[in-house]
């Protein structure tokens, strides 16, 4: 009987990972570029996957990303869209239309909101009295009020706004940056994840997938507590001296396969790769590490409050990896937490708590640092809410359906217009009606802030150049712009 040997290159390399979790072995192994298919170039030179910088299409004001985004769905009419008309005819029935999602708990009420609005900044924009830092930093950012996509469910919205399209199955908009533009570190992932404590949003790994490019370019998530990456260190009896003999004998395994089979060339991606696990062992950590940012800083962002340690902890992170090259960062809330069908006078309060003052601070750290001005940071989730009541059994349980045809999100830095009010609902805060802003243009828009143009940045599958807009006549908001 044939028996397998005792050892095989083929079993060192599934049994001797060194611990690194899947999603950062995946970006390590496939930073040389050499484990899947050669791939249309963006601009010049040879066609190849990789993380290596890039040359955008022209001339960028964004090099870096950070994505705040509320999975659920923020009241556009309690934060960001004052309308006097559903104070005035509260509890009235209302005179249009609505398509509702839920319609078991449907009412035809409409509902004013219950906070108080006042100008902010030398911009005089209007915003929600939940919102009090953002208020502070008003004249740092573009606030669009006329999002929309037309899909009026949360996985559709949530494709829609990270992927482009309203189906499953499609990149995320980190991953064609880091397609598009590669990474401006070579010892941390292009496209970094951070999630809440108590867990992922709804529809999970669908927030930060590579869809079908390739898995170099998906994010890695990173965990809120240690270890914030799994198994990203040596078990002890391989730690120093042993693990970089490991690394010596498996490069030298490949390198007398790669003699055997010449034209394997992943094999050459593979021998630098676990030289780049090491390093990343010791950058991942020191990144991660709040414990040296200053006092000053932790309590501009509200770290020494329990009410805002977490999100202010995660925002720190953000800005600590954009500093040392890392492309995008999305910082992610638990479930749908801002789906508000229920108790919205007590649950939007509380979140707006939990992550105004980081989300502002993150905007002011970076100024004060001399990044903004190349770095995007982009507030908002899949879709708003309905201006009528939902569940109506009392004024403390009701809440607002979903609404995606006319929503709020704002921005800041990276090449976005300061101090700006994009677009605007009807009188009811139901429909956009001027400026809209699809999903698509957004996008557009956005990869014109990093250099890129939309139709041209593409992918080919199937014999099919693939996009991010993918032909939806996506079109760059020349007035988003600064």
């Amino acid at each position: 009987m044939n028996r397998a040997p005792l050892s095989s290159r083929r079993r060192f390399l599934r049994t001797g990972s060194f611990g690194l979790g899947s999603l950062a072995l995946a970006t390590l192994l496939r930073e040389e570029g050499l484990l899947a298919a050669p791939v249309k170039p963006l601009v010049d030179g040879p066609a190849r996957y990789d993380l290596l910088p890039k040359h955008p299409h022209f001339e960028p004001t964004a090099k870096a990303m950070i994505s705040l985004f509320m999975m659920g769905g923020p009241s556009q009419m309690d934060l960001f869209d004052p309308k006097p008309m559903l104070t005035k005819f509260d509890g009235q029935k209302f005179p249009g239309e609505i398509k509702y999602d839920n319609l078991a708990e449907a009412s035809s009420k409409v509902f004013g909101s219950p906070w108080k609005f006042s100008p902010h900044g030398q911009c005089g924009t209007e915003l929600s009295e939940l919102l009090p830092n953002l208020g502070a930093i008003a004249d740092d950012i573009t606030l669009i009020r006329s999002m929309h996509s037309g899909v009026n469910n949360h996985a559709q919205g949530l494709y829609a706004l990270n992927n482009g399209r309203n189906t499953a199955g499609r990149p995320t908009l980190g991953s064609w940056l880091s397609y598009g533009l590669g990474s401006e570190t070579r010892e941390l992932p292009a496209y970094m994840v951070l999630a809440h404590p108590d867990g992922l949003p709804t529809f999970q790994g669908e927030h930060f997938t590579n869809g079908w490019l390739p898995s170099l370019y998906q994010g890695t998530l990173i965990r809120p507590t240690e270890p914030h990456i799994l198994n990203l260190d040596p078990p002890a009896a391989l730690a120093g001296r042993a693990q970089r003999r490991q690394l010596d004998l498996l490069a030298s395994l490949n390198e007398a396969h790669l003699a055997e089979h010449p034209g394997e060339l992943d094999l050459q991606a593979r021998i630098a790769s676990y030289e780049l696990a090491a390093r990343m062992q010791t950058a991942a950590k020191e990144a991660l590490d709040i414990s040296g940012e200053p006092e000053s800083i932790k309590k501009l962002y509200g770290v020494d409050n329990p009410q805002t340690r977490d999100y202010a902890t995660r925002c720190i992170i953000a800005r600590r990896l954009v500093e040392r090259g890392v492309r995008f960062v999305q910082v992610l809330n638990s479930g749908q937490s801002w789906d508000h069908h229920g108790s919205i006078v007590s649950a939007l309060p509380a979140l707006c708590l939990a992550t105004d003052q980081p989300s502002a601070a993150l905007v002011t750290d970076l100024k004060q640092r001399g990044l903004l001005d190349s770095t995007v940071v982009h507030w908002g989730g899949e879709m708003g809410r309905l201006p009528v009541l939902q569940n109506d059994i009392g004024r403390e349980k009701c809440g607002r359906d979903h609404n995606t045809h006319g929503f709020s999100q704002w921005v800041a830095g990276g090449g976005f217009r300061r101090g700006h009010v994009h677009g605007e609902t009807d009188e009811w805060g139901h429909q956009a009606v001027k400026d809209i802003v699809h999903h698509y243009d957004w996008h557009a828009t956005l990869l014109h802030c990093f250099g890129l143009d939309h139709t041209q940045l593409a992918y080919k599958r199937n014999g099919i150049a693939a996009t991010l807009t993918d032909g939806q006549g996506g079109q760059v908001i020349g007035d988003l712009l600064a």
